[in-house]
């Protein structure tokens, strides 16, 4: 018997067992990266729904930073993060560094570019497609980016499941703004990376599963709401538009 498969075993019977250290570590973690997920889609999708449908002048430069920030690692996000929250920076009095809202924070900043920048694109070729017909009809910049936004929903909610398997996998920023504490903000990434260090490895690798079975969750539901989504325009929406317009 490998000391692989003695792990294994014993990671299995951790999560069938509903052991309370590692389904508390996972339900703080989901808690954190689902609360910067939603923070980050809104204000994510609504600035990258409005570069998607406007020209300014420096509106290429704004979207090849956004591109660059795509490849901003995570470490270098809490470094950020942490200078903004330490008691000496401009954010200080707030005192929620090595706090839950410093992870949500750091990771809101991690997935921000990434919403924003696939969404852009998103609309943006939404807009070439079905703009012109919204701006005959009268519709302003704004409500543009929102119907425009509202159309390719779907491909917006592969963003938003995209988002949170980009911070639920991190572990740079929140175990520098986090500090890895022992029931507070301690999550499963940078427990991953501490039992792993401490020997313990049917923890690491129960949490592991846990993690990889999340992420496959949401996309195995992303994939079932497409299909229910074929589903109802082949069997409801095309039959009734010749009548609607009939």
């Amino acid at each position: 018997m490998t000391s692989f498969s003695d792990s294994l075993r014993a990671a299995f019977s951790l999560i069938l067992s509903l052991d309370p250290v590692l389904w508390a570590v996972v339900m703080r973690s989901l808690a954190v990266s689902a609360s910067a997920c939603a923070l980050g889609c809104v204000l994510g999708v609504a600035a990258g729904a409005f570069l998607g449908v406007t020209r300014f002048r420096g509106r290429g430069m704004v979207i090849g930073l956004l591109n660059t920030l795509l490849a901003l690692p995570s470490v270098v996000v809490g470094l950020v993060v942490y200078l903004l929250l330490s008691r000496s920076g401009p954010l200080g009095f707030l005192g929620w560094l090595f706090s839950f809202n410093a992870m949500v924070v750091a990771q809101t900043v991690l997935v921000l570019p990434l919403v924003t920048a696939l969404t852009r694109q998103i609309v943006q070729d939404a807009e070439n497609t079905h703009g012109e017909q919204w701006t005959s009809l009268g519709a302003g910049p704004c409500l543009r980016a929102a119907l425009l936004a509202w159309d390719e929903r779907l491909a917006l909610l592969t963003v938003g499941v995209t988002a949170f398997g980009r911070a639920i996998a991190e572990v740079g920023a929140v175990m520098i703004v986090g500090g890895n504490i022992d029931g507070f903000t301690r999550v499963m990434t940078t427990a991953i990376a501490l039992e792993t260090s401490k020997g313990d490895l049917p923890l690491a690798l129960g949490l592991g599963l846990v993690l990889l079975a999340v992420v496959g969750l949401m996309h195995a539901l992303i994939a079932a709401l497409r299909w229910a989504a074929l589903r109802w325009n082949a069997s409801v929406v095309q039959p009734l538009t010749p009548r609607l317009w009939g």
